[in-house]
């Protein structure tokens, strides 16, 4: 019965192996139980790992010594006197060399310099051994490079990338829901969580970790009193926050020193190092016993040594390997079953290689294609906002933002839906609303009275001046610098919507199973097409619109700024001010035609009140009462004076033209508002739907009529399915063998009432 339960222990052992090495080549759902060994540097990880395998073989010392994590398949075998490796292959997972020692030692060196001079610096694939040996227990256990703690110092950066790489790659490890963490922790109070701290991230309540403290034989006589070992081997419940495999932490000790022949080698062979590695342990024992004054109970004793570690974590690892054996088998079946479909659909691929269905094909992705982009602009909710959503900051991001003259941005938060994570239509009408939010808000730029003066110049019959043209110089030239920009940038921000669109419509197409996989440089077209109508249709549309804005700023048209009329009198009624002008606007006698004052503003607009609200009846009952035409002719003179004559600014002109301005720019603002958010709807969204499907079908008639081979690369690609479907062959067959392997085990199990458990390893 012990000899039946070894085989089949060993054949599932042997299983749990290939089923780990094959997670680990084809990324596949499923992971063997394995130990993960997490530590800082200097904590003794290798060391630890090397007491428990029971020989030696890799550098230990200071600073990083592992710059890839090491996979050892460790097996029990009483026949190996010495132990017998085999490398598994970088390239062909499926090959495995055997290695003496020092061969599988200088190609962890050899590995460790290289990664040394790349930029990461480290590398998550792992190095895989596996290993037979008459002192091995039958574990798998997974070395991970060191966590580093540096400095915070800005000198440190280096050091500092170094940590996060590395803390980075322990933690993608640790999500694995079937690996056991052993935490070492060197320390001899437990309130510090150097590690703990890591592991906490992925494993809150510690539930599948195990805690060891190392170095042990360097702790005990730090102590000075007996409390305080107290204290160390049985910590207290709120010390140790959650639930940790054991239920308390182990101690291990190993002791120092190489084997080898050299002069410095303490130990002549692995023999030599497990006798010290056992010695190591009964003086730890009797240490804390002297240090107590007391024999230890056998519950302590069952957590300190590294045999205890050993028997503790091979018994925890066969209990996991007999719990998942039932899980492991749907597992291997829906993998399985996966992989024939996948060889069923390179053998289509293969059958349908020629001319015709090629071109078929092609047309139908064309149709498809469309038919997913009509869709993202219409709105859906099938592809995930989480990976291809953008909130208004990734939005801004990539695809530049709405800034004005001053390079201040609005806030995101008052754009309606700035949160969100959108695509598509929903997302090009949030930007078109924030276009809309941005533009319709802003005012005309400060004016100064230097530009008003500038403006003025002189005329090339006069050299009077005339208020209305020089507001109008004034106003087109602000509204030109203030809105030229927002085009462009109204142009970028659609045009990465819509290339957006592109990579999503891929996604859909995968997901219903119609893309053209393999067919990349057909892909590559349609897509170059797309982006390429894109681009010239943005183009096209923006020059649209500058045209529109310049035609808007080059002749100012009265009937697109009367609209504030009532505005702008009231602003001009609002005033009132001590100029002569303004005595002389408000007295000019009723016989006096407004016309005939060239250059004044009251001239151009006559039905506007620059002075206090004094009615035409009151200027007739003034006129009336002034007899003398000699008085009105010199108020027509004052008033030639302040504002034809005069080149000195005074306060109401001032306000005159800047009131003038404003309205000329509100006008030229509403017009450029409405005009390009029609001209981009018309000219770049509505193209993609009535324009797009065309020149998709000419390009693609085109290039089928061209050369075929090309287009499709036919060549390539018949030698590329070839060699995917002798892989997927492989893999099939390595999935089978496995899955058959685990019926068998699962039958031998279930045969069993009870397997008692069996460490050969640790009996030694």
């Amino acid at each position: 019965m012990e000899e039946e339960t070894v085989n089949t222990h060993s054949t599932l052992y042997e299983a749990y192996n290939e089923l780990h090495g094959l997670a680990q080549e084809l990324e596949a759902p499923f992971d063997a139980p394995a130990v993960l060994v997490v530590g800082h540097q200097t904590d003794g990880k290798s060391a630890l790992v090397e007491a428990l395998m029971g020989f030696q073989f890799n550098h230990v010392g200071g600073g990083t010594k592992t710059r890839r994590p090491i996979t050892l398949h460790m097996s029990y075998d009483p026949l190996c006197d010495t132990p017998l490796c085999h490398l598994v292959s970088d390239d062909d997972p499926t090959l495995a060399h055997e290695k003496s020692l020092p061969e599988i030692q200088a190609y962890i060196e050899a590995e460790n310099m290289r990664l040394e001079r790349e930029a990461c610096q480290f590398s998550a694939k792992e190095i895989i051994i596996k290993v037979k040996y008459k002192h091995c227990p039958n574990l798998t256990i997974i070395d991970t490079p060191g966590l580093i703690a540096p400095a915070p110092a800005r000198k440190n950066r280096a050091l500092q990338s170094q940590a996060r790489a590395v803390e980075s790659l322990v933690r993608t490890k640790m999500q694995h829901k079937e690996f056991i963490i052993l935490c070492l922790e060197d320390c001899s109070d437990w309130s510090n969580a150097m590690t703990r701290r890591v592991v906490m991230q992925i494993d809150p309540e510690l539930s599948r970790t195990a805690i060891v403290s190392t170095k042990l034989d360097t702790k005990i006589p730090q102590f000075a009193r007996s409390s305080d070992v107290e204290v160390f081997l049985s910590p207290p419940a709120c010390t140790l926050d959650g639930f940790i495999l054991g239920d308390s932490p182990f101690f291990t000790s190993v002791p120092s020193g190489r084997v080898g022949s050299e002069r410095d080698s303490v130990y002549r062979s692995n023999e030599e190092f497990k006798q010290a590695i056992v010695s190591r342990e009964m003086e730890d024992i009797a240490s804390l016993e002297e240090k107590l004054g007391r024999q230890l109970s056998k519950q302590e004793r069952s957590r300190i040594g590294v045999s205890k570690l050993r028997l503790f974590l091979e018994e925890l690892l066969l209990k996991r390997y007999m719990d998942s054996v039932p899980l492991i088998i749907p597992l291997l079946e829906k993998e399985y079953r996966s992989t024939t479909r996948k060889l069923t659909e390179i053998n289509k691929e293969l059958s349908s290689l020629d001319e015709v269905k090629l071109r078929e094909k092609g047309r139908a992705f064309h149709d498809l294609f469309l038919t997913k982009l009509s869709l993202l602009l219409k709105g859906t909710v099938v592809a995930p906002p989480d990976k291809f959503g953008e909130t208004l900051v990734d939005e801004r991001t990539n695809g530049g933002a709405f800034v004005g003259a001053d390079g201040i941005q609005l806030p995101h938060k008052l754009i309606p839906n700035s949160g969100m994570r959108l695509y598509g239509g929903a997302q090009y009408h949030r930007a078109m609303a924030e276009f809309r939010f941005i533009v319709g808000g802003i005012k005309c730029p400060p004016i100064t009275r230097e530009e008003i003066v500038n403006a003025c110049g002189v005329e090339d019959i006069h050299d009077g001046t005339n208020y209305s043209r020089t507001a109008c110089v004034i106003a087109v030239s602000k509204a030109r610098d203030t809105f030229e920009p927002f085009l462009h940038q109204l142009g970028c921000r659609l045009l990465h919507i819509l290339k957006r669109l592109l990579p999503i419509s891929i996604y859909l197409l995968q997901k219903d199973g119609d893309y053209l996989s393999g067919h990349e440089v057909f892909l590559r077209r349609v897509a170059s097409a797309f982006n390429n109508f894109a681009e010239s249709t943005e183009r096209a549309c923006r020059e649209k619109c500058t045209e529109d804005l310049e035609s808007t700023t080059r002749y100012v048209s009265w009937s697109l700024h009367n609209k504030n009329r009532a505005g702008l009198r009231h602003f001009l009624d609002s005033f009132g001010g001590t100029e002569p002008s303004s005595v002389a606007i408000n007295s000019i006698s009723p016989g006096i035609s407004q016309e005939s004052l060239p250059g004044s503003v009251v001239a151009e607009k006559h039905d506007t009140k620059p002075r206090a609200d004094i009615k035409l009846s009151h200027l007739s009952s003034a006129n009336d009462s002034c007899s003398s035409a000699q008085t009105a002719e010199t108020k027509l003179a004052d008033l030639l004076d302040s504002t034809l004559w005069n080149r000195r600014l005074g306060p109401s002109s001032e306000r005159i033209v800047y009131a003038l301005v404003q309205q000329i720019f509100q006008g030229i603002r509403e017009y450029f508002l409405a005009s390009a958010e029609l001209k981009f709807n018309c000219f770049l969204l509505m193209p993609v739907v009535d324009k797009l499907p065309a020149l998709l079908r000419e390009d693609l008639e085109s290039a089928f009529a061209d050369d075929m081979d090309n287009v499709f690369d036919i060549t390539n690609l018949r030698h590329s399915l070839g060699q995917r479907k002798r892989d997927t062959e492989i893999e099939l067959k390595r999935i089978k063998r496995l899955k058959e392997k685990f019926k068998v085990i699962h039958q031998q199990l279930s045969s069993c009432q009870r397997i008692p458990s069996f460490s050969p390893a640790c009996s030694d």
